[in-house]
């Protein structure tokens, strides 16, 4: 499926939307219209017609000939007629095994499905392969979805579109099942920067500026242990950003990351920059992160079943990864939050059973699956070696453990041996391109706001 694949043509979405009823009215319609159209008009008398040589020759075969002549008319006609009506019906049918539904709010597979007239059976199958990635139960306005059916018109591919880098293909397999495979295209990051004087509250300013919500809260999370945000902003404080948007082509994904911020305030200056490695330091290289927990748990546990992104279905033999460490926990095991954050996701999915999602500092998040009780909400902020669930069974497991998952740049990695934010400086063998990165991002922001004070 081309990387366009997703993007129906509208003329065909609006189509696919006329009940089949009405399709095959309208179909009626046209091979009507085309036999009209492409019916032999009846030659003007004034023309002359080039008759038969048989008819000139022998007296009484005139009107033979002519209705022989019309007879070949129609026969021809009869078979353009035909291959255009065939044409309209696969296209007709063509367009009835692509279907494609853009997200609503409100929506959820199970509803989506229902409206689709697909059956549980496949609704349970397509969420059984997406139990490692867990990528369907965040759809939201922007994303759609493209179904592909069989001449049965039964479900046999489905893609999800989150933006033009990311998009997921639900596949049947020859044993009935389906797998997922990810389509993934990196693009290009594009800088810029934004500057801004604070006149009134910081959220403001930053918000006039240029600055999403998301943004605003990630300076707040950098510099809370230094500045009181509601208490300790002056009129006039100054700051400057640089940002970096995704492109895949000329397509914005919709993706941002902040790579460095200067604050200003009385003769306090803050900063803060990105590595590499997704952890923010100062300009001179000392940590900003507050310290991963290496396991979510008060002691350790055995572990049952290790990282494993290519592990292989034990039935199948087909690739099915695990994207997380799992740990043989009791039921009721209390649940720690890895490091400070906020929590993102609190659901329940019939084989992850009940789970939990937190974003922390910088492109860290962490996944709690197979819970019994979820003890926090969304949204809510959490802080390391925090309470935040008991373990359980939930969902489709053979027994009682805790699903343990750390994910950086949105990509699963092995939580028990990723370099996790320690609170320590920049590694040596990076400090020299870090150094060299932070000296270009000042000197763009100090260009940037030269030249913003001139207009």
């Amino acid at each position: 499926m081309s990387s366009n694949g997703s993007q129906l043509n509208p003329r065909l979405l609006r189509l696919s939307l006329i009940p089949a009823l009405h399709r095959r009215a309208m179909l009626l319609l046209m091979l009507l219209t085309l036999i009209i159209l492409l019916w032999p008009a009846p030659r003007s008398s004034s023309a002359p017609v080039a008759a038969p040589v048989t008819a000139l020759a022998i007296p009484g075969l005139l009107a033979d000939g002519w209705r022989d002549w019309q007879l070949a008319q129609l026969a021809a006609n009869w078979q353009r007629v035909q291959q255009a009506v065939s044409a309209v019906h696969s296209a007709i049918v063509a367009d009835a095994r692509l279907r494609h539904y853009a997200i609503e709010p409100g929506d959820s597979l199970s509803r989506i499905f229902s409206r689709q007239g697909f059956s549980q059976q496949q609704l349970q199958q397509v969420l059984a392969a997406d139990q490692s990635l867990l990528a369907l139960d965040v759809l939201r306005p922007g994303h759609s979805l493209t179904f592909t059916l069989d001449d049965k018109l039964q479900l046999q591919a489905m893609e999800l579109y989150v933006h033009a880098g990311n998009r997921v293909l639900y596949r049947r397999e020859a044993d009935g099942e389906f797998s997922y495979q990810e389509l993934l295209d990196p693009g290009e990051w594009h800088s810029t920067t934004l500057a801004g004087t604070i006149s009134g509250s910081f959220y403001q300013s930053a918000q006039q500026a240029g600055l999403t919500d998301a943004e605003i809260a990630t300076v707040h999370q950098l510099f809370r242990d230094k500045l009181n945000f509601s208490r300790d902003i002056q009129a006039g404080a100054r700051f400057q950003v640089v940002r970096s948007d995704n492109y895949v082509g000329s397509t914005a994904t919709g993706q941002s990351r902040i790579e460095g911020v200067r604050l200003f305030n009385r003769r306090q200056q803050l900063n803060a920059f990105l590595h590499d490695n997704g952890q923010f330091y100062d300009a001179s290289g000392e940590s900003l992160e507050r310290a991963f927990m290496r396991l979510p748990l008060s002691r350790t546990f055995r572990v049952s079943d290790d990282f494993n992104p290519r592990r292989l279905h034990p039935v199948t033999g087909r690739v099915r990864p695990h994207n997380g460490t799992d740990f043989a926990t009791p039921t009721g095991t209390a649940v720690l939050a890895a490091a400070e954050g906020k929590v993102i996701r609190v659901e329940n999915h019939p084989f992850a059973g009940r789970y939990i999602e937190i974003q922390h500092h910088g492109q860290f998040k962490t996944r709690y699956l197979h819970l019994q009780r979820a003890l926090v909400r969304p949204g809510q902020r959490v802080e390391r070696g925090q309470r935040i669930a008991l373990s359980g069974a939930s969902g489709r497991v053979t027994g009682a453990h805790l699903h343990y998952e750390l994910h950086v740049n949105n990509r699963p990695v092995n939580p028990m041996t990723a370099n996790i934010p320690l609170a320590e400086p920049v590694p040596d063998d990076s400090r020299d391109a870090f150094l060299q990165r932070v000296a270009f991002m000042i000197e763009q922001m100090e260009q940037e706001t030269a030249l913003a004070q001139l207009f």
